[in-house]
């Protein structure tokens, strides 16, 4: 056990990858490479660095001297400072040319974005394979009839698979809300204190050009081709809003989806996995408790809040920058990402395990389907010269009292009963059964599963064969 507090996140919810993606090690490894190809652009540009000063760095760019960087901090109480000492004093050739014309924001900040990179990609894998595990589970299951719900109240039926188009589709828009951001991500370059790249110019003699290609030189070396054209000291903080607004929005379709196997788990029409040894309750051997999809909801949660504070600091900035900023979001950027990872490797791990009861959900569709197939009844009754008002008064009575009869007394449901023995209607008993196949209630929903994921599902997943993640498991 720990004798001081450990973030749930990493120890029990999000993967290995995410939490590597976000971790120290990554952060300052990527400043130093940050530092090395800053400073091979310079000496392409003909500042006076040599090439043994470069290869001092790029032999220590992975071996971080992490205790003397601590000790520095202690003392200068600034981490980019102490990381630039310990690098120096691993590089002393190097150390009079590390972070030459910087300010703190260049490693900062593009580090910053090339691990929000980093964690959009992870996202994106698994993204697209709870889209493609919803996706056969619709398929299979595309021609159960399953009662509709409003209100939670009984409504027209549709099938389990339509059902499940609709969850797919949620995803499919964080996806392509996804590829939005993508797109729109730059990284902040070299722009020096306030962002008018003061200090490079004074470095290249007023050489305008040079300044212009030092930022471009570094930006492919990073395997980028564009910069924010403006910034301050740092990158708008509004790409962070818009990042977490993109994990908000996931974390969105996840708790619908959550609510939904919740409510259906109840019905006992379809559950989340259920291992044979689990435990539901410590209280009640029987129970059944759908705790990965409670646990989706609970997280989900976190992070839908969570994407109120980037939008608060990108609209509390102060001109071309305030550092109350750092604190916020070296908390709420990692955790907004490890807590989606979470919700989607949950996401992932019941989609591939669903279970779906058809024979509960055929008793519960036979209970409710009388009530629905009323106009088809009073249409029929019509066709055999009866009168549409006096049988509609006549059907809405006999309604009234089946329904009085469920909930009064448990009854099943008589409406069929009901009319049957009523010579107004001239409709037998087996007649009125063998007009209630739950087929004709359903509408096109299979035909709309098979249009959605032909037309619209298989074609987006076509392009992503590379990015699906099969890692199923849960840590608990």
């Amino acid at each position: 056990m720990h004798s001081l507090y450990d973030n749930p996140l990493v120890s029990r919810y999000a993967s290995k990858e995410m939490a590597e993606n976000f971790s120290d090690d990554k952060k300052f490894k990527t400043w130093r490479k940050l530092w090395i190809v800053l400073a091979e652009a310079q000496k392409e540009l003909g500042i006076d660095i040599s090439e043994e000063q470069l290869e001092q760095m790029k032999s220590f760019q992975n071996d971080i001297n992490y205790d003397f960087a601590l000790i520095k901090e202690q003392e200068l109480r600034h981490d980019v400072m102490a990381h630039i000492h310990a690098f120096g004093e691993q590089c002393p050739l190097a150390m009079p040319i590390i972070h030459l014309g910087a300010t703190s924001a260049y490693v900062g900040d593009n580090t910053d974005i090339l691990v929000m990179l980093d964690g959009l990609e992870l996202i994106r894998k698994k993204l697209v394979s709870c889209i493609a595990l919803l996706t056969e589970f619709a398929v299979k299951y595309k021609d159960i009839p399953t009662l509709g719900f409003t209100h939670f109240q009984p409504a027209q039926l549709t099938t389990v698979g339509k059902r499940t188009c609709l969850w797919i589709y949620d995803l499919i828009l964080d996806l392509e809300e996804l590829e939005q951001v993508f797109a729109c991500i730059r990284l902040r370059g070299v722009k020096g204190t306030t962002g008018t790249q003061a200090s490079f110019l004074t470095l290249f003699n007023q050489d305008h050009e040079k300044v212009k290609l030092l930022e471009s030189k570094i930006v492919k070396k990073l395997g980028f081709e564009k910069v924010y054209p403006v910034t301050g000291q740092t990158y708008s903080r509004k790409l962070d809003s818009r990042i977490l607004n993109l994990l908000s929005s996931i974390a969105q379709s996840v708790g619908k989806f959550s609510c939904d196997l919740r409510l259906l788990q109840g019905l006992k029409e379809m559950e989340e996995p259920f291992e044979d040894s689990q435990i539901g309750s410590s209280a009640m051997p029987y129970k059944r408790n759908p705790m990965r999809a409670e646990r989706m909801a609970s997280i989900a949660r976190f992070v839908i809040i969570n994407s109120l504070n980037p939008a608060m600091t990108a609209s509390t900035q102060w001109l071309e920058r305030t550092l109350d900023d750092s604190a916020n979001r070296r908390i709420v950027i990692p955790q907004s990402f490890l807590a989606a990872d979470a919700i989607l490797n949950i996401y992932m791990n019941i989609a591939k395990g669903l279970i779906v009861y058809p024979k509960v959900i055929l008793r519960r569709v036979r209970d409710e389907l009388p009530f629905m197939a009323s106009e088809h009844i009073l249409m029929e009754a019509v066709k055999r010269e009866g009168d549409r008002q006096l049988l509609h008064e006549k059907l809405r009575q006999h309604s009234m009292e089946a329904t009085k009869l469920i909930k009064l007394k448990g009854e099943e449901n008589c409406l069929l009963d009901l009319v049957a023995k009523d010579p107004a209607f001239k409709i037998s008993r087996s007649e009125l059964e063998e007009s209630l196949n739950p087929v004709r209630f359903i509408g096109r929903a299979p035909q709309q599963v098979d249009e959605f994921v032909e037309e619209h599902v298989k074609p987006m997943l076509a392009g992503y064969g590379h990015e699906k993640t099969d890692n199923a498991e849960l840590k608990v």
